[in-house]
This record gives structure tokens, sequence and C-alpha cells, in this order.
């Protein structure tokens, strides 16, 4: 789905068919967030060669065996079990976000159960009349948290990374939220995935030195040109930026 506000949403294609290009660019990491409301599938598309789906289970299988970087997947994880189902069928890392609100005691469990590193806390951050406020259930809950404090907390139940998104940012291409990223990231001692506001390969370029950022994460703008993926590692390396080299386009055929 392409994504704008956590509003409006736009179907791009199948998923198997977005994982498969992704990875044939060489992405370092896929992160997977399931925000459908139904618990039945319809992709409304018949993309050549990739099958249909109507069950998240099936989604997970088969975009597991198309990604070939670790895959983070998020969405409708209500228990250790829900967690349990997604490892089992493919995911490396799960995401939660309205758990670590409703039921942090939960969150804890996993930790316990798959490990510090397989859990990963999506805090969504909206900026509305109490400033800068922790959102959840797709942006639509207020919770009045302040960011750096509920950063805090989630780091304390045990998560192994924070995915930071800025909601106000989300699929505008208008950049990044840097001081909110900074804030957080010097604030905690775990990893901060940003995300939210990519237009252009300098809003990484300005996350990677502007902040204390772990990493840099998009959806949008990847898909809508070929070989994107590539075509940012390149950018970002060619700058002396802490990044893998990128794989020449001919070598990455020939290793497909």
């Amino acid at each position: 789905m392409q994504s704008r506000l956590f509003k409006r949403h736009q179907a791009l294609g199948t998923p198997t068919a977005i994982v498969e290009r992704l990875s044939n660019w060489f992405s370092d990491e896929l992160i997977y967030l399931d925000i459908s409301n139904e618990s039945s599938y319809d992709l409304n598309r018949d993309d050549l060669n990739h099958s249909q789906f109507s069950t998240i289970s099936e989604i997970i299988q088969q975009i597991s065996k198309k990604c070939l970087s670790p895959l983070t997947f998020g969405g409708g994880i209500r228990n250790v079990e829900d967690a349990r189902m997604r490892i089992k069928l493919g995911a490396d890392k799960i995401t939660v976000n309205s758990l670590l609100l409703e039921s942090p005691e939960t969150v804890k469990e996993l930790v316990s159960e798959f490990g510090s590193q397989c859990i990963v806390a999506s805090i969504d951050v909206k900026v509305n009349e109490h400033g800068k406020e922790v959102v959840y259930k797709k942006g639509k809950n207020e919770t009045h948290w302040d960011p750096v404090d509920f950063a805090r907390e989630v780091e304390k139940i045990g998560v192994g990374e924070i995915l930071l998104n800025a909601v106000d940012r989300d699929g505008g291409g208008q950049g990044f939220h840097i001081s909110l990223i900074n804030k957080i990231a010097k604030n905690v001692r775990i990893p901060v995935i940003a995300l939210g506001g990519a237009g252009k390969w300098e809003d990484f370029e300005e996350v990677l030195l502007k902040t204390n950022a772990s990493a840099v994460a998009a959806a949008n703008i990847f898909h809508h040109s070929e070989n994107s993926v590539y075509n940012l590692k390149k950018y970002l390396y060619d700058r002396g930026l802490p990044v893998r080299k990128p794989i020449p386009l001919s070598e990455q055929q020939s290793n497909l």
C-alpha cells in the first residue's frame, strides 16, 4: 500500500510481487505492516505469476519465501501465539504498536519468549494541540504520552528496537522529522529506525548526518522508479555514509 497521513491508502500490487522486487534490488531489511481491518484479504490485484491470498498466514508464508533479507512483520499481534505463528511462517522479527499501550505485560511475555532482538516497538507520533503525542490504532487514538517518555518506557519493557513513525510526515515526501528522531534516539540506548517523510535521497542523508538514528526506513519512494534501493544506496555510499557497498546492477542480475 501507498500511504499518506495514515488516511489514504492506495494498492500498489500483490505483496509477493512488491517483496520480490525490493529483494531483487537488495534491500537490507524489509518491514511489512498489516494495516487491514478485515480478517479476510481481498487484494483486488491479479499480478502476473503471483497468487492471491485469503489469510494473513498465507501472506506471511509466501512473502517470506520471496524475501531475501531479514523480515519484520507487524499488525494483528495480540498474544504470544500470534507472534509465534508469524515467526514460524518466516518472520525474523515482529513489531507491535497498539499492544504497547493496551497490554505492555503481553509485550514483556513476547520479549521473554522470543528475546529482545526479535521484538520491535512501533511508535507513531503526531503533532496536535498537545504538541508531539504518541498515537495508535492507525493514528486515530490519542494517548497524551510524550514521545520521549514513551520511548523510555518501552525500552524498559525490553524491546530490541524502536520503529519511529512521524504520522504528519507519512507519504508527504517533505523530509523526515529530524528533531523528533534525534530527541528519541538520544534518550534511549536501543536502535531507532526513522520512518515517515522520505521524498528524495537527500532526506535519508539528512537523517544519517544529523541524528543518532541507527537506520532509515521508507516505503512510497521505493515503489515508483526502477532499482530505487540500489540508487539510494549508491547515493549514500558515494557520500561516505555508513551503508553497505551497493552491488552493481550487472552483478545483481547475475546473482538472481
